[in-house]
């Protein structure tokens, strides 16, 4: 009785968690436009999507901003997890809390506060902005991630390194850096997952000249879902699926 208790709330939570993205892909095959009602299977839609210039030059900008604040927000954050590791013993080092209290301050308030700097230093809204933006609101997770992977291994690995003659770069590179590869690899897709699908902090500094595709999904979606919407979102599942798989199988060989 317990397992099939355990089963069925087991079935239960994977069906809240995963019924509506397959939902969604059936409806994106449906070939009624407006209607609920199921008119056949049809890849009209698909093909529809793929003639839509503002959906894909929305999808090609926050594909290639995201990506880019991944690379810069990882970077950076990895950088100041090596500090944070190299200076663990300093107890007046805030650096840390700083950028945790990024974490917890809600993005509308955020995405205020920057649109007020920009405007206060006169920063042209637009790419550069959303950069600016999306890589100060990712940086926190990347360096929560990375710190964490560091507290959970043997830190004394890296100072015997030191003391059996190797130098401080070698050993960060030898020996630091390939206990945190999983943990960058997974700061990196969180930022650019973190990035691609903002809508908040982005309708505040992405300004009228450069769409990106969350604020033009959500000024669609106003006039109703359509099934191109419906094949854009299965898409965009499919390549997330894609990501984690590929994400996975590279830690497992690191």
């Amino acid at each position: 009785m317990k397992k099939l208790v355990r089963l069925v709330l087991t079935l239960s939570v994977y069906g809240m968690l995963y019924l509506p993205m397959v939902i969604l892909m059936l409806y994106s095959l449906n070939k009624a436009k407006y209607s609920l009602q199921w008119h056949g299977l049809s890849t009209h839609w698909y093909q529809e999507l793929f003639t839509d210039y503002d959906l894909w030059h929305a999808f090609l900008n926050s594909l290639g901003l995201g990506l880019l604040t991944a690379f810069i927000a990882t970077l950076i954050g990895l950088l100041a997890c090596v500090q944070l590791f190299l200076h663990a013993r300093n107890k007046h080092n805030s650096l840390y809390h700083l950028l945790m209290v990024l974490i917890i301050i809600p993005d509308l308030v955020l995405g205020i506060a920057l649109l007020v700097f920009f405007n206060l230093i006169d920063f042209p809204l637009g790419f550069l902005s959303l950069l600016l933006a999306h890589i100060t609101f990712c940086l926190p997770f990347v360096v929560l991630t990375i710190h964490t992977r560091i507290k959970t291994f043997n830190q004394d690995i890296y100072f015997c390194a030191l003391d059996l003659g190797a130098s401080r770069t070698k050993a960060l590179t030898r020996i630091l850096m390939p206990l945190l590869w999983p943990a960058v690899l997974s700061a990196a897709l969180l930022s650019f997952t973190l990035s691609f699908d903002d809508v908040v902090i982005s309708y505040f500094v992405a300004g009228p000249e450069y769409s990106v595709l969350p604020l033009t999904i959500y000024s669609l979606v106003r006039a109703g879902i359509t099934p191109e919407l419906n094949a854009l979102c299965t898409l965009i599942f499919g390549m997330s699926v894609l990501l984690v798989l590929c994400a996975h199988r590279l830690s497992r060989q690191s």
